[in-house]
């Protein structure tokens, strides 16, 4: 059972819209989120399989400290984050975009391999474009309206930009639908590619090697089971783990803490509360 005290917190904390429907983009997931001025925010990112792009338009930065020890604020982009980061901020008023990395280069201008371990200013890759959005959500009377000026810069924005391979594309999404217990070899073999070949041109465009993509959303599979309260050996024998150490192991690599903490992370609260339902592609 999911721990009610953790959504209670995120529910204090945090005003979260969701679009009425999917976005009509392939590989998108967009929510809202207002700080409800309970205080400053200070809450550990727990990693996800997807480029995260946080549109901010509130009173109060958005800011991230960064993995590498570098702080950065404003409109952001993420590429795969692992490790100590934190996001941090007071009365925060921002749509994050979830983009799946199949499309994230055509969207970004650039490959998610640049973005591995790194936060970026979406100014830096965008330029007048985010300085653009930003004002155009904060001048938007509503969360519907906000949805959709990012879907209409995501579109033309991907319109402009260059697809990965359709062998890479669909390579990730057996990964993806497999909750990262696709072998790699076989993958390879399946698309007449060779396993290096297959990994050169993954990494890439997608920008983590196919066995390090495997990793991070088996691990996300896992991290939201035990946020939802489930037993770790379980988890760790259904999500193909070769133990529970081998769980302990991953979680401590991808967060810098235990399966214990990562349960009751509130981040991994609120990203059932905004996320909910929303597949990995």
């Amino acid at each position: 059972m999911r721990s009610a005290g953790n959504e209670r917190e995120a529910v204090a904390r945090w005003c979260v819209a969701r679009p009425p429907r999917p976005s009509r983009i392939a590989g998108v997931s967009m929510a809202g989120f207002r700080d409800r001025g309970a205080g400053p925010v200070d809450v550990r990112v727990v990693p996800h399989p997807a480029v995260t792009l946080a549109l901010e338009f509130g009173a109060g930065p958005l800011v991230v400290d960064a993995e590498t020890g570098r702080q950065r604020r404003g409109n952001l982009v993420t590429g795969f984050m692992h490790g100590a980061v934190r996001v941090r901020g007071e009365n925060v008023e921002c749509v994050q975009v979830r983009l799946s990395p199949v499309i994230a280069h055509e969207v970004l201008g650039t490959s998610p391999a640049e973005l591995d371990h790194v936060v970026v200013t979406l100014d830096d890759l965008w330029g007048r474009d985010a300085a653009r959005i930003r004002e155009q959500l904060g001048d938007a009377r509503s969360w519907q309206d906000r949805f959709a000026l990012t879907n209409a810069l995501l579109a033309r924005r991907r319109e402009a930009g260059r697809p990965v391979d359709p062998q890479v594309a669909w390579a990730w999404r057996q990964i993806a639908v497999s909750r990262g217990q696709a072998r790699v070899d076989e993958l390879a073999a399946e698309i007449g590619w060779s396993r290096k070949r297959l990994w050169s041109r993954f990494r890439a465009q997608i920008g983590l090697p196919p066995k390090r993509a495997a990793k991070l959303v088996r691990f996300d599979h896992a991290a939201h089971r035990l946020a939802a309260g489930g037993n770790a050996a379980r988890i760790a024998a259904e999500s193909g783990y070769v133990d529970q150490s081998h769980l302990h192991r991953d979680v401590l690599a991808f967060t810098g803490v235990t399966p214990t903490t990562v349960a009751g992370e509130p981040w991994l609260a609120v990203d059932d509360i905004a996320w909910h339902g929303h597949d990995i592609d």
